[in-house]
């Protein structure tokens, strides 16, 4: 589940003229179901397998995916309902510059092969245009800003969030960027797979340059420099670990505080120029990324920041040009990276991007034909009796003290539940969809989404805002508003069961809201207080032994082999993993509270606390290429799916005994072995 996620701000749709068909839905399965399991397999050996070895073999990978869960799953049924009402949409009359028009002609331009083929490279050939002409240090600043402007950032990272010490205002943050691949250890590893990788992406570079006009010899030149470049970027810039440090990236300075860092950047002549002439405090993530692209602006000659900014206007906006471009995209990021042997048929893709620009406004036609309203109480009731779960469980934690105890009771009930859709919509009357250009229609919403971004900083924060539309399949906390958000895409099976036993929903939906609450409690989240500001309100002692307690996760996560020497990382997926953890715990307690648990009767030859495992471990169901899986390890802040199913258990004595785990099975671990946290 994210935390929190930035996306491009979006808007408002009558539902009057979408019909609510029945056909369409998907139908409830059986949420516990004996053909998904492989019973021949010990549940106290290998508890993923046992849960979710039939569903496995029966839902092998499609060919253009990298990976297949439960997850995924939920997401395509999602998918098809989300085309549903894109197609409904597109058969009627919309009178221009309705946010129904808008809809219809950005699916209809993606979908618009023939024009698309016809143009070829020509979409972008304006951009690279200005590329080339660059002549000095002014020019290439300013250029960086005017495609700030369009929605595309270079090199950098420029935008607007809230103050980390005061979560009320919104201010400006900078950050490091520039990386073609998925992250700065590709320039770096060791080894055969590694270096394919390197030798391929410059393939890749140089394939694309030749599309766009460039001749094949100069264009294999200008991969080499363009991979020094960002070689150099990545040197710079912070690992995927160090990122996770709230308090070592955040440095917030006023405007000549960054300018006087940067002696080759005019930061006053860029934010005049992107249209924030007084950016106020400006939060610089990572510093030394910028004293090293400072040098750079002046090291690297201008020659070679061209083809640099070339590449990365293609890449930006490869997906929306020719099949030459999209063909060749796939064949690297796809192919090579993630192992997928197909790409995904062209509606669906059109359909994200439709979907990215105009979230809002679809996700209220999905609300209102998708979310009935007894869902969303009966998840309200679901997320109260989890808030009394954690309120529980940290009264009795044996190694906090009262005092840190008394201010995590405060910062949980002042947690902000949203659940399944925004009270206020977006509106779009603004954004300007026309029925002339894929590509153009895209740098329209990207420079309508900067747009609004700017005119926020500087500003009161809006917490009423959500940062994931209704129909999106995820759930996040975000530290800086201390909330927990749960869009309707994800209140549905195998995480939602309208008609389901109290194990079940506890088990799954259950622990999805316990693990969101976790993360205000996990190793970043806990820097931020009740009302979101990064402010320090644990005693030492206790800070001391919540560390001791992390780092019993961080090892054994360390330890668990993904692909032949290639480990799990521990570090990176730490929040991810205590917020599983704490998941599981919270609305174990709080299920234990139902009848059903006390009852205990048996339902299909499983006992309450089994079917609760067993709902937990099929949300993780999961199939994925090995590729994948290396690529996920290294970028990913949260485990494969098999980890998250059986490395958090191993910790719980409630399964044990669930399952008869003893001494000597993998699915146990010993009282002074275990993670003990939440």
């Amino acid at each position: 589940m994210k935390r929190y996620m930035k996306i491009i701000p979006l808007v408002l749709l009558s539902v009057t003229m979408i019909s609510c068909n029945m056909e369409q839905e998907i139908k409830e399965k059986k949420a516990i179901d004996m053909a998904d399991m492989d019973l021949s397999v010990n549940p106290a050996d290998d508890f993923s397998q046992y849960a979710n070895g039939g569903w496995q073999k029966s839902h092998p990978i499609p060919a253009d995916k990298a990976l297949f869960g439960s997850f995924t799953e939920l997401r395509d049924a999602n998918e098809k309902k989300l085309k549903a009402i894109v197609d409904e949409i597109s058969q009627m009359k919309a009178e221009q510059g309705t946010v129904e028009a808008k809809i219809k002609d950005m699916f209809a331009t993606g979908m618009n092969t023939e024009k698309i083929e016809k143009q070829g490279a020509e979409p972008i050939k304006p951009y690279l245009d200005q590329i080339e002409s660059l002549n000095s240090q002014e020019d290439l600043q300013q250029l960086l800003a005017e495609f700030k402007t369009k929605g595309m950032g270079f090199i950098f990272g420029f935008y607007g969030s809230a103050d980390r010490m005061n979560s009320d205002f919104q201010i400006a943050q900078l950050s490091q960027g520039g990386l073609g691949l998925p992250d700065r250890s590709y320039y770096f590893d060791k080894g055969e797979e590694s270096d394919n990788i390197r030798t391929e992406y410059m393939n890749h570079i140089q394939k694309m340059l030749v599309f766009a006009g460039e001749n094949e010899a100069e264009a294999a030149e200008g991969a080499k420099i363009v991979m020094d470049i960002e070689t150099r970027l990545a040197e710079a810039s912070l690992t995927r670990v160090e990122q996770r440090d709230v308090q070592k990236t955040y440095n917030k300075m006023n405007l000549e505080k960054v300018d006087a860092m940067m002696k080759n950047f005019d930061w006053q002549a860029y934010f005049r120029n992107v249209g924030l002439p007084e950016p106020g405090d400006i939060n610089v993530g990572m510093p030394d990324f910028f004293v090293e692209l400072d040098n750079m602006l002046v090291e690297v000659p201008m020659e070679n920041w061209k083809w640099y900014l070339k590449w990365h206007m293609i890449d930006k906006n490869a997906s929306f040009l020719s099949d030459n471009f999209v063909n060749q995209n796939f064949a690297f990021f796809g192919k090579t990276l993630t192992g997928s042997e197909e790409i995904r048929p062209r509606w669906k893709r059109v359909l994200d991007a439709t979907n990215g620009v105009l979230s809002e406004a679809i996700g209220k036609v999905y609300v209102n034909k998708y979310f009935p309203p007894e869902a969303k109480e009966r998840m309200e009731k679901l997320v109260g009796n989890l808030k009394l779960g954690l309120a529980e469980r940290v009264k009795v934690l044996p190694w906090m003290s009262d005092e840190t105890k008394e201010k995590a009771l405060a910062k949980l009930d002042a947690i902000n539940v949203k659940v399944g859709y925004p009270d206020k919509w977006k509106d779009y009357s603004t954004l300007d969809i026309k029925g002339d250009s894929y590509l153009e229609n895209i740098m329209r919403a990207r420079k309508w989404g900067t747009e609004e971004m700017l005119s926020k900083i500087n500003k009161p924060v809006d917490k009423t805002e959500w940062f994931m539309p209704p129909q999106m399949v995820n759930a996040y906390y975000n530290p800086l508003y201390n909330e927990i958000v749960f869009p309707a895409g994800i209140l549905q099976p195998p995480f939602f069961y309208q008609n389901a036993d109290d194990a079940v929903n506890y088990g799954a939906i259950g622990m999805v809201i316990g693990h969101e609450m976790t993360h205000g409690f996990d190793d970043k989240g806990r820097l931020f207080d009740k009302e979101g500001n990064m402010t320090d309100w644990w005693t030492a002692d206790d800070a001391e032994r919540f560390k001791k307690r992390s780092q019993k996760l961080i090892d054994q996560f360390n330890n668990v082999v993904i692909i032949d020497t290639i480990m799990a990382n521990g570090e990176l997926s730490l929040g991810e993993n205590i917020a599983d953890l704490g998941g599981l715990n919270i609305s174990l307690t709080a299920f234990k509270t139902t009848e059903q648990y006390k009852e205990g009767k048996e339902i299909d030859g499983f006992t309450p606390l089994q079917r609760y495992f067993l709902a937990y471990a099929h949300v993780w169901a999961q199939n994925i290429r090995d590729k994948e899986k290396i690529r996920l390890t290294k970028v990913d802040v949260h485990s494969l799916g098999r980890n998250r199913v059986n490395e958090p258990l191993r910790n719980m004595p409630e399964f044990h005994k669930a399952f008869g785990a003893k001494q000597g099975d993998y699915m146990y671990l010993s009282d002074d072995q275990r993670a003990y946290i939440w």
